[in-house]
């Protein structure tokens, strides 16, 4: 329990939440403590440096600056004031402590704002004269706060000199210099950026929230044995402490790789609006046996700062310690690219246990991106576990050469037991003929999943459906609603209400449904419904789709086929975005027509359409390299090429009419308000200041119904 606070004026946070510098550092020291006992790391430095950390802040310079309307003249970094105090504690600590608070927000070089230390001392001669303004009077209650929070361990018992200030500002400069020119990470930073996100984001909450972290599921619940689901009788104890899996939709892979899980599990999947419906199938069945598991999806892949024409990528330093996380590769892919927090994130994921969920559907860069992440894993020590249902041969071998092939446990399914996971009739239909197929499906009260390749195609399609079939139940899906609205749509799209009950629609329904959707549909939605039409995709993509139809195991099912109906590839490449016209070409040819797709068949048609994986080197983008961490420690990279190499959603918006609800919401009420969008689609829009600093869009530009519709979207292909 906390003691009476000192110096209530004295704010860490301004507006809303206005935390006391008092409470803020308490709140730090803790997390500071909680995280260094997880990872093995002494405690004292931790509490020490988590209680130096925001010290500089006791300065009238910041405490006006926190009610100040206006931008300042001169830059003032509380972390320079804060580093004055160093020699409060002893010198044996003091590398740990300067690795721990003079970077904790900014590079010490090459910063974007160009004001971390070393960018700051050479732009300026008047640094420690700024920050030390009335020093003599601050000083007192700052030392007197380090004594309240660090009363167990030796703190001096006097306030340092503005001479003794000087020389911990002139070794801290020192210390950086020397620093900057080796190569390796800051594990001591990343420990305190970790706490300080922590205690920033639940404040008073932190003590309660901190008790349910790093803690190991106990995954018993995925020990279920099924004859219909083969991977459920094979043993999953092993020495190797890697896995791929390859087997069809429906064979169990999920259980099998949270069964090779020992340690918290990161569960990543390829596409961001997939993650709700794992998040909510693995919450489910771990609840029961795990009733104070903290379970995270991971909303939102980075917030981006634009100041004067330049670009920021900073990968979102989400809270540390759940015990299982459900994010995309895109989130943790900071480890490789060195953007800031990425030490945050080293040290969440450091002896984790990591599911790589179908590779096959990530693009060329994405591929490479993933294949980097697998070293960085490895020299995390994290135990990582593939698992594909269509992965090409030439990349399957590429991984497991990552992996290295006497650490991996490799599963697959006997070829007499694929024949059991033939579940579709292929027909290559012509643009001509679909709403006569429709016409018969809704006749024959089927539920319809019609998948396109772009979000503009599928609104445009949506919405003439709604028009031929005005009483037929339909549903638009894909990426670019808010949070909130997907969500619902997901829940809706199952069938299902809140408490997970039967409702009688969509995927629950005995009537006709029309379900109109993107790639989203492809990864980890649980849906069965009885027909596709749906645009050409790679053959793998392709697959995994066909995977919502006739989904459902049962011994009544096996032998008894649906229909999919695959329109055939457009004529030019620009149309085909966001796949390759060849791959779609080669797709098409391979597919059967008006036959039974066979399991046993369907590697062979995966090699060729991708006889090899064009090789998309980012070894010249990362950090990681030879092994070893390449940067500068205390440093970040401003930006990265993350932004032009991929086309994705990796910033968020909102809409205007959101704007105060997003400005008084928490850190999770805020991310229902984001919609995830590319950076080149709003960046002519203003940012909000607060969370993920989204950029804000008139609310015209959106609906419950269609989602986000840009102006530079606005022409789009009809069926």
């Amino acid at each position: 329990m906390m003691q009476a606070i000192l110096f209530p004026e004295l704010k860490a946070k301004g507006a809303p939440e206005y935390t006391s510098l008092h409470e803020h550092l308490w709140h730090v020291s803790m997390a500071a403590q909680h995280i260094a006992k997880a990872n093995n790391m002494p405690v004292v430095e931790a509490q020490l440096g988590a209680i130096l950390h925001d010290i500089g802040k006791a300065s009238p310079v910041f405490q006006q600056r926190l009610q100040a309307s206006q931008k300042p003249d001169k830059p003032f970094r509380h972390e320079i004031a804060s580093i004055f105090f160093l020699s409060c504690f002893p010198e044996q600590f003091h590398v740990v402590l300067t690795e721990m608070v003079i970077a904790h927000h900014k590079s010490v070089k090459h910063d974007i704002r160009k004001k971390g230390l070393l960018d700051l001392i050479e732009e300026r001669e008047d640094v420690f004269e700024i920050h030390s303004a009335h020093f003599e009077d601050w000083a007192p209650k700052a030392h007197r706060l380090l004594l309240c929070l660090g009363k167990e361990h030796i703190v001096q018992t006097t306030p340092p000199s503005i001479e003794e200030a000087r020389r911990n500002f002139e070794w801290a400069i020192e210390y950086c210099e020397k620093r900057t020119k080796e190569e390796g990470v800051s594990i001591w930073r990343g420990l305190l950026m970790a706490a300080d996100h922590f205690a920033s984001a639940l404040i008073h909450e932190t003590p309660r929230y901190l008790q349910h972290t790093f803690q190991k599921p106990i995954l018993k619940s995925f020990n279920r044995q099924h004859p219909l689901y083969p991977l459920s009788s094979i043993e999953a104890t092993s020495d190797k402490p890697h896995t791929i899996v390859l087997a069809p939709t429906g064979a169990g892979k999920t259980d099998f790789l949270m069964r090779r899980c020992r340690n918290r599990v990161f569960y990543i999947l390829p596409f961001q609006a997939s993650i709700n419906a794992m998040y909510y199938r693995l919450k489910h069945m771990l609840l029961p046996d795990n009733p104070n598991l903290d379970i995270r999806v991971l909303h939102g892949s980075s917030k981006l700062v634009v100041k004067e024409g330049k670009k920021e990528e900073r990968m979102l330093q989400n809270l540390v310690g759940s015990g299982v996380k459900v994010l995309t590769p895109y989130q943790i892919a900071n480890i490789i690219l060195g953007t800031a927090g990425f030490e945050s994130m080293m040290l969440d994921l450091k002896n984790s246990d990591v599911i790589l969920d179908e590779v096959h559907t990530y693009t060329d860069v994405s591929q490479g991106i993933v294949l980097e992440l697998i070293e960085v894993l490895k020299a995390l020590g994290c135990r990582i576990h593939v698992g594909s249902a269509t992965i090409p041969s030439v990349l399957y071998q590429e991984i497991l050469n990552r992996l290295g092939a006497e650490l991996t446990y490799e599963v697959q399914l006997p070829k007499d037991q694929l024949h059991t996971f033939n579940r579709h009739i292929v027909h290559k239909i012509s643009p001509d003929d679909i709403y006569s197929e429709l016409e018969k499906k809704v006749a024959q009260k089927q539920k319809i999943l019609v998948v396109c390749n772009r979000i503009e195609r599928a609104q445009t399609v949506y919405q003439e459906i709604k028009t031929k079939f005005p009483h037929i139940d339909s549903l638009l899906l894909h990426s670019r609603f808010k949070r909130s609205d997907r969500i619902n749509k997901e829940q809706l799209l199952m069938g299902l209400d809140k408490h997970n009950h039967d409702i009688g629609r969509f995927n629950t329904s005995k009537e006709a449904c029309i379900v109109v959707s993107t790639q989203v549909v492809e990864v980890s939605l649980d849906i069965s419904f009885d027909t596709m039409i749906t645009d050409c995709a790679p053959i793998d993509s392709l697959v995994q789709r066909f995977g919502r139809v006739n989904r459902k195991r049962s011994a009544h099912t096996i032998g008894n086929y649906k229909e999919v109906f695959v329109l055939p590839p457009p004529d030019d490449s620009n149309q085909a975005k966001p796949y390759e016209l060849e791959i779609l070409q080669r797709t098409y040819e391979v597919l059967p027509n008006g036959e039974v797709l066979q399991e046993a068949n369907l590697q062979s048609m995966i090699d060729y359409v991708f006889p090899e994986i064009k090789e998309v080197s980012i070894k010249n983008h990362s950090i990681f390299n030879g092994g070893k961490f390449r940067i500068a420690p205390l440093t970040h990279m401003s930006k990265s090429l993350l932004m032009e190499m991929l086309d994705i959603d990796t910033v968020a918006c909102i809409v205007d009419s959101d704007y105060e609800a997003y400005q008084e919401a928490s850190a999770e009420e805020r991310s229902m308000y984001e919609i995830p969008v590319r950076y080149w689609q709003v960046k002519q829009y203003p940012q909000h200041p607060r969370g993920n600093q989204p950029f804000i869009v008139p609310s015209e530009c959106y609906s419950p119904e269609l989602g986000l519709v840009l102006k530079q979207e606005a022409s789009c292909f009809t069926l």
